[in-house]
């Protein structure tokens, strides 16, 4: 459970738009104001006491209709589908294996939770993080958040995420004293519609 939870935190802490961002709310505006978004993601995780990083890298994209699509391709492949009610993971040529809301509505309690931290939920951002919204001129903010509820409190002392047009970087330090750093390039905005063969990677059946 734990390290599906991880995983749909690496995944749904994505790249969303914004221009010009000076507040909050300005954040908040501009989460919407594209349909969908696709971008290259790079992470690097620092385990504590081990010398060397653990890499991975993929393609992702985010729609406003269809969820999000997270397509790990090195050091293997690996594809997550987030939907309102259901969640794929499929490792390699593995069996897929699917969870809905109603076998593990937990689950999808702390998706509704991670749901509103992406979009910046002004309230719920109040409810279950202190949190601290920075801008840093010519368009760049950043966000510290530090949870206080559970089960985020649970995982993480620390996330940052940095931004300017596209969410750029997003740190997440968890309670074991580990450190994770995805960085976000390639933004693109075209087609605005979904290609058939990303349809077809978005079939959870």
């Amino acid at each position: 459970m734990k390290k599906l939870r991880w995983s749909l935190v690496m995944s749904y802490l994505f790249i969303l738009p914004f221009t010009k961002a000076a507040t909050l709310e300005q954040v908040q505006q501009q989460l919407t104001s594209h349909p969908l978004i696709r971008a290259h993601f790079e992470q690097k995780r620092t385990i504590k006491g081990m010398p060397q990083t653990l890499n991975s890298s993929g393609e992702m994209i985010i729609s406003r209709t269809d969820g999000l699509l997270w397509q790990q391709k090195v050091p293997f492949a690996m594809r997550l589908v987030l939907k309102k009610e259901s969640l794929l993971q499929q490792t390699e040529n593995q069996a897929p294996q699917v969870i809905t809301a109603q076998s593990n509505p937990q689950m999808f309690q702390f998706n509704h939770l991670l749901t509103a931290l992406l979009t910046a939920d002004k309230n719920t951002l109040n409810t279950n993080f202190k949190m601290t919204f920075t801008s840093l001129g010519n368009e760049f903010w950043q966000i510290n958040l530090i949870p206080i509820t559970t089960p985020l409190d649970k995982l993480f002392s620390t996330i940052t995420i940095n931004g300017g047009q596209f969410i750029e970087k997003v740190t997440l330090n968890d309670k074991q004293g580990d450190t994770t750093l995805i960085t976000f390039s390639e933004h693109r905005l075209s087609p605005p519609q979904l290609t058939a063969k990303e349809h077809a990677d978005f079939d959870t059946q």
